[in-house]
């Protein structure tokens, strides 16, 4: 604010005083006007920050794989047409682990039930892991006439199991039995089968499992090597998260022809690398 030498002059001397005080206000106030200083856009994020992202997402990671899923893949026919060769698995750890309750609302707890699939340390060879389906639980009574599977005198309606051409064998078919008829039998499971039969029935004893394979004429299980302990369970498949074609029985292999392909051969060939139906398909 301003005020010419002649409006000065003009007024009288006692508002001199005051003039002044407004021009000294006037200062004042754009002296603690708040300047404006000039925005710097931060293209990328700091290395630091970046680094501590990332970390935070490997522990994390690290985390999930260790204590709550965990992935596998099938190896072998001997689940098939549940599982099928070049599955890979996510499987649920909580779940059936006693602690899993704690984690009940992201991944439910249940105790193990006839005609659940696990995943389990092999008992005599820890290192490795297997999976089957459980057929008896502590107390039942099991046992195969003529490859039907009986639990505790009933005749089991399993639509999940597969009977393929194979060589008659009675010890496989008519479990349990008096004949030690073949070679893949684990000795010591065969001189204990005995200590644990009732009335011709295999008797699952406590904190154990009997478990078998879906494809059973083509699965090493319980009948060759024994009971699964419950501290060897790792935990129940629950999905696919993807599929490789591989050598198995259930993927069509057409007959060669005469004809022409059309088409981008590398589309046909990526197209044809995985069984993209069976993506993120529930395991049952």
């Amino acid at each position: 604010m301003s005020i010419s030498a002649s409006a000065r002059a003009a007024l009288p001397d006692t508002l001199e005083p005051t003039v002044a005080a407004i021009r000294a206000t006037s200062v004042d106030d754009a002296a603690r006007r708040p300047q404006k200083h000039p925005i710097h856009h931060i293209l990328f994020p700091h290395l630091l920050d970046t680094l501590r992202s990332f970390l935070s997402v490997i522990v994390i990671a690290l985390f999930v794989l260790t204590f709550i899923v965990q992935p596998f893949r099938i190896p072998s026919e001997s689940m098939e047409r549940t599982l099928l060769v070049g599955d890979f698995l996510l499987v649920n750890k909580m779940g059936e682990s006693s602690g899993g309750r704690f984690w009940s609302w992201v991944l439910p707890y249940h105790e193990v039930h006839r005609g659940d699939i696990i995943v389990f340390h092999f008992p005599l060879e820890p290192g490795e892991h297997l999976v089957k389906r459980v057929i008896g639980i502590p107390g039942d009574r099991v046992r195969l006439i003529d490859s039907v599977v009986y639990v505790n005198g009933v005749a089991q309606r399993e639509p999940y199991a597969v009977y393929r051409s194979s060589y008659p064998d009675s010890f496989r078919d008519q479990f349990p039995t008096g004949e030690y008829t073949d070679p893949g039998v684990d000795s010591r499971w065969w001189l204990s089968v005995r200590r644990n039969l009732v009335n011709n029935d295999l008797v699952v004893p406590a904190g154990h499992y009997f478990v078998l394979g879906d494809n059973r004429n083509n699965s090493r299980d319980s009948r060759y090597w024994g009971f699964v302990p419950r501290e060897n369970i790792v935990g129940r498949p629950f999905v696919i998260y993807f599929s490789i074609r591989g050598i198995s029985p259930n993927d069509a292999s057409p007959l060669p022809g005469d004809t022409l392909a059309h088409g981008n051969p590398l589309v046909s060939a990526l197209l044809d690398f995985a069984r993209w139906e069976r993506m993120f398909q529930i395991v049952r």
